[in-house]
């Protein structure tokens, strides 16, 4: 009898591609977001000179020379000229950009904590509790962010503490009714249901199911206040209401080089083209950011 050939069963594994998560993906749409990561690399590397910039300063930012004052860019041993005081450009933007920085973004990550804290409360709760807290929110709103940093920083006096307080007081509102907004939604979903009448308590429901939905959009927007932020700061210092002299902070700096804008204009614009490269390098971040979280799960 004939043997047949009985074809052998393909006994190779099965492999499953495991499909990425969501930030994994978010964060392969922004890698490929040419524009968000260069911005994400202005950042950084702005962060990296507020942190190291004081250490590696051609000169000391703080030593003055008359003899020195307002010389133009490329002079020797100043490649971006001197101040009025004849201090070296170079060191005081470098140095200045850690107080800056941290005037910028300190008062968004302060507001963000409690904008969220009240708004989620707010969007969960619902009801009166809800009606409560937004209308007082509300009555911020009916002043502009500007108008009402100066006010506040004039009523409490200038210094960096009390210019902090101020814009903290004035980012919480905004943060406040997006995170209450995003709640809201979230709230209404069906996992939410499901945990609600699986008993689970309105803490542990918070805690688990929204704060891990309602984080991300919340903090791209704060992200996107933090130009706002550095603008406002700087304000506050240009009229005198944030900090003091001879600290090199980039609204100060451009306060007291005022006086030369027709004797040097380049030297005078230096710190506002700092300050214009850090609010757009942050909002390119923050429109990166939320283009890539603009995933349809």
């Amino acid at each position: 009898m004939n043997d047949i050939a009985i074809p052998k069963p393909d006994t190779a594994p099965v492999v499953f591609e495991r499909s990425p998560g969501y930030w994994q993906t978010v964060g392969r749409r922004f890698v490929r977001d040419k524009v968000a990561v260069g911005a994400a690399l202005v950042v950084l590397t702005l962060l990296l000179m507020a942190v190291f910039g004081p250490m590696i300063t051609p000169a000391d930012p703080y030593e003055s020379s008359m003899l020195k004052r307002l010389k133009p860019i490329g002079f020797e041993g100043h490649p971006l000229g001197t101040d009025e005081l004849g201090r070296d450009m170079l060191s005081r933007l470098m140095v200045g950009a850690r107080l800056s920085l941290f005037m910028g973004i300190t008062p968004v990550i302060f507001a963000f904590v409690l904008g969220s804290m009240i708004g989620i409360t707010a969007g969960y709760a619902g009801g009166i509790t809800n009606s409560v807290l937004m209308r007082t929110i509300d009555v911020f709103y009916a002043f502009p962010s500007v108008l009402l940093a100066i006010a506040l920083s004039g009523a409490l006096g200038a210094g960096i503490t009390n210019s902090l307080i101020s814009l903290t007081i004035v980012f919480i509102p905004p943060i406040a009714r997006v995170a209450e907004s995003v709640t809201t939604q979230i709230r209404s979903r069906d996992f939410v249901d499901a945990a609600r009448a699986s008993g689970a308590g309105a803490f542990t429901i918070v805690r688990v199911h929204v704060l891990g939905n309602v984080l991300g959009p919340i903090f791209v927007y704060a992200t996107s206040l933090i130009a706002v932020s550095m603008i406002l700061a700087s304000g506050l210092s240009f009229l005198g209401l944030g900090v003091k002299p001879p600290e090199p902070e980039w609204g100060l700096m451009l306060n007291t080089l005022r006086t030369a804008i027709y004797v040097q204009p380049w030297i005078a614009a230096l710190p506002g083209v700092m300050i214009f490269i850090t609010s757009i390098a942050f909002n390119l971040l923050a429109d990166g950011l939320r283009s890539a979280m603009e995933i349809k799960q």
